[in-house]
């Protein structure tokens, strides 16, 4: 693994719909509220990284104008800096298309090189951040494969039905594809998205299947992402992410306070985003100690080699 990407987070899955945007957003905002430094990487050509940070119309979306230039052409990556205090951008859209047509015309000729389209100048800037995490398309494997190339670990969201699961062995396939030029990249885990938190058992039937697709020591978090279509469609809409959402909810005025005439409200009323941000907040928790415990033992392991 170069130096410097040691904490960079690959959310990926081959199947679309399972929460990777989501969840690439939510963590990085609620990593860089708590005081780390986070850049976030958009490699997805739908660019809906965008509509969950708030910036779809701001005049610095370049739909992926520049990261596409950076992995076509290997120029210099073009930062969005301070979306949200510690939060940067490597923003993406359409204009990635032309970046996987590109990338997949340098790969009948130099494979290696296209795969390391991304490490290669992201390992310029990624002394800077605490954590990177990158949002990766569903399809556009020559994308993917960059994505993973620069990746220490992947994380792969899934929903509970066995269909979505499906998308665990294209993510399994690509792993394997890229472990030549990054022999370090490892599983982080598995977290199950959209979860109905009445379902006990379809839960837990999630787990199992997951367990039999991948090996009874597949690492899946006990955090889950609840299922709240009224707090997703609200955080959209407004360019929240959920911790945000919740602050503003537990904000806003009483409703007998708007009944009598002492307030109005034009705030958020999803009040499922208190229980959403508390989601993320495990999962985040989970995900660092998980990357310290073997930053740890990676160390102790070090220094008695060291020592013989």
């Amino acid at each position: 693994m170069p130096q410097g990407l040691e904490r960079v987070i690959a959310v990926v899955n081959g199947k679309g719909g399972v929460g990777k945007t989501t969840i690439t957003a939510n963590l990085g905002g609620m990593l860089a509220s708590s005081g780390y430094k986070v850049l976030l990487i958009d490699m997805d050509p739908q660019g809906n990284l965008a509509e969950e940070l708030g910036y779809t119309f701001k005049e610095f979306n370049d739909d992926g104008k520049a990261l596409a230039q950076t992995l076509a052409f290997g120029s210099e990556l073009q930062r969005v800096f301070g979306v949200r205090e510690n939060l940067d951008i490597l923003i993406g859209g359409s204009h990635l298309d032309m970046a996987a047509a590109g990338l997949t015309m340098k790969h009948g000729k130099d494979p290696d090189g296209a795969k390391k389209a991304l490490s290669t100048p992201l390992q310029g800037i990624a002394a800077e951040y605490d954590m990177i995490i990158i949002d990766c398309p569903p399809g556009q494997e020559t994308l993917q494969q960059a994505a993973l190339a620069a990746a220490r670990w992947a994380l792969i969201p899934v929903k509970t039905d066995s269909s979505s699961r499906k998308g665990l062995r294209d993510v399994a396939r690509r792993l394997e594809a890229v472990v030549p030029i990054n022999p370090d990249i490892d599983l982080l885990g598995i977290v199950l998205f959209g979860v109905n938190r009445s379902a006990k058992r379809v839960s837990e039937n999630a787990r199992e299947g997951i367990k039999a697709d991948l090996g009874n020591d597949a690492p899946v978090f006990e955090a889950t992402i609840r299922h709240a279509e009224a707090a997703a469609q609200e955080s959209r809409e407004r360019g929240l992410l959920a911790f945000e959402l919740e602050e503003a909810v537990l904000a806003a005025p009483k409703w007998y306070e708007v009944v009598r005439g002492t307030a109005k409200s034009t705030g958020p009323r999803s009040k499922s985003a208190v229980g959403v941000a508390g989601d993320f907040q495990a999962l985040g928790e989970e995900i660092i100690q998980r990357i310290v415990e073997h930053e740890n033992a990676t160390s102790t392991t070090s220094a008695a080699a060291g020592e013989q």
